[in-house]
């Protein structure tokens, strides 16, 4: 599986080619998923950029997307969308459209909340492991882990020299991961190498201007589409 993951929480600062609006998400998913993409994974946005939990939001860009995109599409709980706990829990509640699967980051305050008020709704959780946190240990100990849809084995080490080696580490920290399927990418310079790790270790993956705004020869992508087409090729699949 290779997930597209369309903007995270970067701006147009970081690239042109970043979706911000509703119809340029669903545009750009719709193009990602045509060049291979087989999930989808976006940043609601307010009209100013920011990440967003908003019902009104998340229920325009979902509707949008679906009349787009022929794959499940999930969204972000991230803190820093929403950095208090009890209105994080507010806001997932009120959701009024809701997403295949939602990503939760366990070393956050209030993940096991956040994760059980999502199957409580139906909603898919991926488990966001960091390296350099505490997720691991957390997750290890979560009656929840067991429930889980995929853990995301987000590797945070951006030197291409040195990536590769953190993500064997953080999944040696996994181990088991519950027995959930475990979805391995990085981010800018450890995008890549982690990336082809992934299609080694026959991993799934993913790849989007959230991870890595440049291509695998050094150019500037110029949408998500350009970045999936050139990490099918270097995933191996």
């Amino acid at each position: 599986m290779v997930q597209v993951c369309l903007n995270g929480p970067r701006t147009a600062a970081d690239s042109a080619a970043v979706p911000l609006t509703p119809e340029a998400m669903a545009a750009s998913a719709a193009s990602a998923v045509a060049a291979g993409a087989t999930d989808v994974h976006v940043h609601p946005k307010t009209p100013c950029g920011r990440d967003t939990l908003s019902p009104r939001v998340l229920a325009e860009t979902l509707t949008l997307m679906r009349s787009r995109v022929p794959a499940p599409v999930g969204v972000t709980t991230g803190a820093w969308a929403e950095p208090d706990p009890a209105a994080r829990l507010d806001r997932i509640r009120g959701w009024t459209v809701l997403p295949d699967h939602a990503s939760v980051n366990w070393h956050e305050p209030g993940a096991e909340e956040v994760a059980a008020a999502l199957l409580d709704l139906g909603v898919g959780v991926e488990a966001g492991i960091w390296s350099g946190t505490d997720g691991a240990r957390r997750f290890a100990s979560s009656p929840l882990a067991p429930r889980v849809l995929r853990v995301l084995a987000e590797v945070t080490d951006t030197d291409p020299s040195t990536a590769v080696a953190s993500a064997r580490g953080l999944l040696s920290e996994l181990g088991s991961a519950h027995g959930r399927p475990v979805l391995l990418h990085g981010e800018d310079g450890g995008a890549w190498p982690v990336l082809r790790l992934a299609g080694r270790l026959g991993l799934a993956t993913r790849v989007g201007l959230e991870d890595v705004l440049l291509l695998p020869d050094g150019r500037r992508a110029g949408s998500n589409a350009e970045l999936v087409a050139a990490g099918l090729v270097e995933y191996g699949r």
